[in-house]
Order: C-alpha cells, then sequence, then structure tokens
C-alpha cells in the first residue's frame, strides 16, 4: 500500500508521527511524509520519502502574525491559531499539497490532528483518512474555530472536508481532560519517545527506573526545538543549580552553550537529539510541556515539571498536573524559584513517581504502532 503522512512543519507535529511511519516501511508499504522542505534532515536518516509542500514555520507564523497581528505560538488565541493551521497554512501549502499527492497516489492519507492540508487532499483525491493526536484533546473552543475555517478554505475549492475513518490517539486515558468523551472512531496507539533509526526499545512500565533521590538527582531540563530562549531560561537554571542536581540541559535548535555565560557552569549541554536517549538515567524531567516530550518521559515513568511557554504546552501542563504525575509552574515572575521547588518536591514526594508509573502503564498497554499499521490495512481491505 501507499501511505502518505501529512504534518504541520514542526518537530513537535512530525516526531509523534514517526513510530507509525516506520511502521508501515516495516511492512513493506511505500511511505511517504509531506511537509515542508526544511524537514528533510528528520526524514534523511529514516529512509522515508519526503514530499516537499509548503513553506516552512517561520514563514507561516510570520504570514499568519501580518494577518492577524497576533503570533499565534506565544500566544494561541482562538483567531490566531485558526488562522495559522486553517488560514495561512492552506492558503500557503494546498497548490503544493495536491500535486504533491496527486503524483504520489496514495491509498491511505494520515493527517496529524493540527493538519488541515492532508484532509483537504484526502477530500479531492477521495482517499481515506486517519487523523492523528499528538497529546490531550485540543478543546472544542480551538478545534472548532478551526474547522469552520478550513472549510471555508476548502469550499473555496469546491471540496467539503470528508469525516476521518480512524482517530489514532496516543495519550493515556489519565491523560485525557476531566469530561472527555472517547470518540467512536479511537484507535489507540503507543507514543514513544523519539529515537533514531533503528529498533524500538520494549515498554519497561512494569518496573520503576533506579531512584538516585537519595544521591545526586539527574535532571533533563528540555525545552523543545524553539523554545530554548536563554532570557527566559537562564534564571531556570540557576535557580536549578541551587538545588544540587545534575543537570543535562537540551539547547534546541537555536541556541549555543556559551549563551548562557555563568548559569551554564557544570551543566551538561546537549545539542538536538532523539529524547529517547536522554532520558536514559534520568530521575526527573523539567519541560516546556511539548507533547511528544510529555509522553516519552511518562513512558519512561518519569515525573515532570512542565513549565509551559505557549502552544498547546499548557493542555500537557493541565494533564499532568491533574495526574498527579508532576507538577505544573503556571507563568509569572516566580517560575525559576517554582521551577527549583517543584523539582525538591518530585525528589522527595515519592507519590509523584507512582503516578508516573500508572500512566506508563496504561501507555505499555496500548497498541503498538506495528498492531495499529496491521489494523488500518486489514480494514482497508
Amino acid at each position: 500500500m501507499r501511505i502518505l503522512f501529512s504534518s504541520t512543519p514542526a518537530h513537535g507535529h512530525l516526531l509523534p508521527q514517526l513510530p507509525l511511519a516506520r511502521a508501515f516501511r516495516d511492512r513493506g508499504d511505500q511511505v511517504a511524509v509531506m511537509t515542508a522542505g526544511a524537514l528533510a534532515p528528520v526524514l534523511a536518516p529514516e529512509g522515508i520519502e519526503l514530499l516537499p509542500a509548503g513553506p516552512g514555520a517561520d514563514v507561516l507564523f510570520a504570514e499568519s502574525r501580518r494577518r492577524t497581528g497576533v503570533d499565534a505560538a506565544a500566544d494561541p488565541t482562538r483567531e490566531a491559531v485558526a488562522e495559522f493551521f486553517a488560514g495561512t497554512r492552506i492558503d500557503l501549502t494546498a497548490d503544493d499539497a495536491l500535486a504533491a499527492a496527486r503524483a504520489f497516489a496514495p491509498d491511505l492519507i494520515v493527517a496529524e490532528a493540527m493538519d488541515f492540508v492532508g484532509p483537504l487532499v484526502a477530500a479531492a483525491l477521495e482517499v481515506p483518512l486517519a487523523t492523528m493526536a499528538f497529546g490531550p484533546a485540543i478543546p472544542a473552543e480551538f478545534t472548532d474555530g478551526i474547522g469552520r475555517l478550513a472549510a471555508v478554505r476548502y469550499a473555496d475549492r469546491g471540496l467539503t472536508p470528508v469525516p476521518a475513518r480512524w482517530h489514532l490517539d496516543p495519550c493515556p486515558d489519565l491523560l485525557q481532560p476531566a469530561g472527555w468523551a472517547t470518540p467512536q472512531n479511537r484507535l489507540p496507539v503507543r507514543p514513544e519517545p523519539h529515537r533514531g533509526p533503528g529498533p524500538a526499545a520494549t515498554p519497561a512500565a512494569a518496573s520503576q527506573p533506579t531512584s538516585r533521590r537519595g544521591d545526586q538527582p539527574r535532571v533533563l531540563v528540555t525545552f523543545g526545538t524553539h523554545f530554548s530562549d536563554p532570557a527566559v531560561l537562564i534564571p531556570i537554571l540557576t535557580e536549578l543549580r541551587a538545588t544540587g542536581a545534575d543537570l543535562v540541559f537540551t539547547l534546541g535548535l537555536t541556541a549555543q552553550p556559551e549563551d548562557f555565560g555563568t548559569a551554564g557552569d557544570g551543566v551538561t549541554f546537549t545539542g538536538f537529539e532523539p529524547l529517547a536517549g536522554l532520558l536514559h538515567d534520568v530521575d526527573l524531567v523539567v519541560t516546556h510541556g511539548g507533547a511528544g516530550t510529555t509522553l516519552g518521559a511518562l513512558a519512561r515513568c518519569l515525573p515532570l515539571v512542565v513549565a509551559p511557554q505557549g502552544a498547546d504546552q499548557f493542555l500537557q501542563a493541565a494533564a499532568v498536573g491533574a495526574a498527579g504525575a508532576g507538577i505544573a509552574v503556571p507563568p509569572g515572575p516566580d517560575v525559576p524559584q517554582a521551577v527549583a521547588k517543584a523539582v525538591t518536591t518530585l525528589r522527595t514526594d515519592a507519590t509523584y513517581a507512582d503516578a508516573a508509573h500508572a500512566v506508563a502503564e496504561q501507555i505499555a498497554a496500548m497498541p503498538s504502532p506495528g498492531e495499529v499499521a496491521e489494523r488500518l490495512v486489514n480494514s482497508m481491505s
């Protein structure tokens, strides 16, 4: 079969799709990903074909900001989010996407939850569609507005949105919001922390990670690929160093060690690399709350301190706090001190590690990407 994945051009949207894309590839299916060409370095090592379509996130954010006067990443209002995902992106990407998809001739399109180009292509080509979430359910106050604007863009092309046949969901029930209703077309799929090419690790939720809390705890500090602003993170690092923790800090795609001055003394810095390797031999994670980071850490039984910076990170922060698997730190002038205090709390209160273990058990029980790929193919036969 020919499987086409479609993604918003951002690591946080693309990386959660890779385990399922690999599963189809390993089955012998022809797999391609349709997104901006800037993400070619992510796909090239996987041996997965890239169908370049539309500009990168920087161009999309700039145009969306020009249209609305709001930065949709830093200030995710309903109007700004709808314009970015369903207005600007469709306007600047749809023509490229339709041409690329027609040439590829997919049998199935898998679109991540905030991608509205893949569903447009599925409607135009009359191809079955699966949507894939990357975290807890997004509130209707956002999805309804995005859907309405997308429908206008589809109608401009003589198309009508087609409901997804499957809703692939990597979020365990313990992290879903209160009152969440299971979609009838939901198909759970086990999330994995992002890794490089090679076999996936066996889920290890049966036993909790070895604790180092009585010694010198090792803390992974990761604020994703684009939220590693030294002005924000230097005060956090300064407070974390005072806790005595052994700190491993990811630089993302934009920062350098020298950007952190003396606040980086004694900190182990690492550039962008797969999360799976970084999670080895750490006791807890301090993060912005990207969905991939959140689910990946909890899949390894690691409690979290979540200090959201923008986008959907507030959803993950709320979910982690509600599940008791970590501490959510709301925005404010005392964030550095609150993060350091939360790290100390996680080191001394075992209930957070126990809750993280409960989430990890749910994740381990979810169908693997390989099992989901087989089910999708069989249901299309």
